[in-house]
């Protein structure tokens, strides 16, 4: 649907450390599958709580991040947790000056960091939607359920005009439970859709409280959730909760990348893994999608 919207606020977050909002804005994965650049970054989410959605543009001056925000309907809008989860998605949450420390240890890490400066991990917008979108693409083409996703947000969601550019965001969990049907998804899926809208309303799916937990014990409440397995229950974890420090150990695409940066003769085992990412802490997941998203760049180089 629609959202009668004017510009509620704006807000500047000042990144610790380097931060090239342009790297985010080209960075995709999962649903986000359209990496042009054109010095706007566009959001549109549903706010922690899970009660509203917001839209935002965000643009860089210098060490600045200016960001617009724009509400659905006329809704009350709470700044502080706008500005919040924004910060998580960009990982701006963070100080990077530990994060290029990394650098000086791994030679590896300090020559992806030349090859993509400023770059830092881009998070789902919330746990709520990356179980969502756990669910969408198990076992489908993610450009094919990226669609699905984007139409379900147009009809179910709220849409927001950002920057001259429409974009929709995710239906709440209360608008997803009253979704009967979706072209181009089984029922099953909708059940499991109606499962994790109800994980997001009990509070499971709250991003601080899965932050406070171990990432063991996160993984393990996650999969209580229909439809979400091992793997899914660790993308939500090490891409939605913010943490940094937990290292991916079943990415195949990963593990493949590190043998060939780090010249391995084989593939590393578990352990071999481990004791690689060890100068990397307390920064394992940053690397790690550091890895994922330039090492082509460095291999190419």
């Amino acid at each position: 649907m629609s959202a009668d919207q004017d510009p509620a606020a704006t807000f500047v977050l000042e990144p610790r450390g380097p931060f090239a909002l342009e790297e985010a804005g080209r960075f995709g994965f999962g649903p986000h599958v359209d990496p042009q650049w054109d010095g706007v970054m566009r959001l549109a989410f549903c706010l922690d709580g899970y009660h509203d959605q917001v839209g935002v543009e965000a643009r860089q001056d210098g060490n600045e991040v200016q960001c617009v925000v724009r509400t659905a309907d006329g809704h009350d809008l709470d700044l502080a947790t706008v500005r919040d989860q924004v910060a998580r998605v960009l990982s701006l949450d963070h100080d990077a000056r530990e994060y290029v420390a990394v650098g000086q240890r791994d030679p590896v890490v300090r020559r992806l960091l030349d090859v993509a400066p400023g770059l830092r991990p881009v998070l789902f917008s919330s746990p709520y939607e990356a179980a969502a979108w756990a669910v969408l693409s198990a076992r489908r083409p993610a450009v094919q359920m990226a669609e699905v996703r984007r139409q379900m947000s147009e009809e179910h969601g709220a849409a927001f005009d950002l920057a001259g550019k429409r974009l929709a965001a995710f239906p709440t969990p209360r608008q997803m439970l009253d979704v009967v049907e979706v072209p181009g998804l089984s029922a099953e899926k909708v059940t499991r859709l109606h499962a994790v809208a109800r994980a997001a309303q009990d509070g499971q799916l709250d991003a601080e409280r899965l932050r406070e937990m171990t990432p063991e014990a996160a993984m393990a409440d996650l999969r209580s959730i229909p439809g979400i397995g091992p793997f899914y229950a660790a993308l939500i974890v090490i891409r939605a909760t913010g943490s940094t420090d937990v290292l991916p150990t079943a990415e195949p695409r990963l593990i493949e990348m590190i043998t060939r940066l780090y010249d391995l003769p084989d593939t590393p085992t578990s352990a071999e893994l481990e004791a690689i990412a060890e100068p990397w802490r307390p920064f394992r997941t940053w690397v790690s999608v550091l890895i994922r998203a330039a090492g082509r760049r460095l291999l190419n180089a």
